[in-house]
């Protein structure tokens, strides 16, 4: 089954690297981002930022669903995402690695399908798995006694 869906951003230049972000036909609030200093003045996220909060917002949510899913009534989900920036062969700055790590409020053993559920989550993550195409995302989830559960390589 083919399902294609689309929708729109509108980019407005506020001043020198500061950007409003209109996220159209929704009513989602505008977003305002900006370059780090000193190329900018740090007034909201950069998009390297914007890239790495995705991809550890979607697997958050993808984490959630899979414990839903199997009937699961997790409490507050903490997730910790870190970049690494470096150069390229022709010297331009690029992510070059992400690697994300979930912490689960409970520990593993009082989850119903633990074992399923972290063995399917990253599957049903659309960023992550866009992402992965063009840069390493590794992933880690661990509970709440900082047991490591999961873990997936940078592909």
């Amino acid at each position: 089954m083919s399902e294609t869906q689309e929708f729109t951003l509108t980019l407005t230049q506020e001043s020198d690297y500061v950007f409003r972000i209109a996220f159209d036909d929704t009513p989602i609030p505008e977003l305002v981002t900006d370059e780090t200093a000193p190329l900018g003045g740090d007034q909201g996220p950069n998009p390297s930022r914007l890239l790495v909060a995705a991809v550890a917002n979607c697997l958050s949510a993808s984490l959630l669903f899979a414990l839903r899913k199997f009937k699961n009534n997790p409490g507050t989900l903490v997730t910790r995402a870190r970049a690494t920036l470096g150069r390229n062969e022709e010297g331009r700055l690029r992510v070059q690695h992400i690697a994300v790590t979930l912490e689960l409020p409970e520990a593993v053993a009082d989850y119903q399908q633990a074992e399923r559920l972290l063995a399917q989550f990253e599957h049903f993550c659309v960023v992550t798995g866009s992402v992965r195409d063009g840069v390493p995302v590794e992933v880690s989830v661990r509970d709440r006694d900082g047991q490591l559960v999961h873990h997936s390589e940078a592909e």
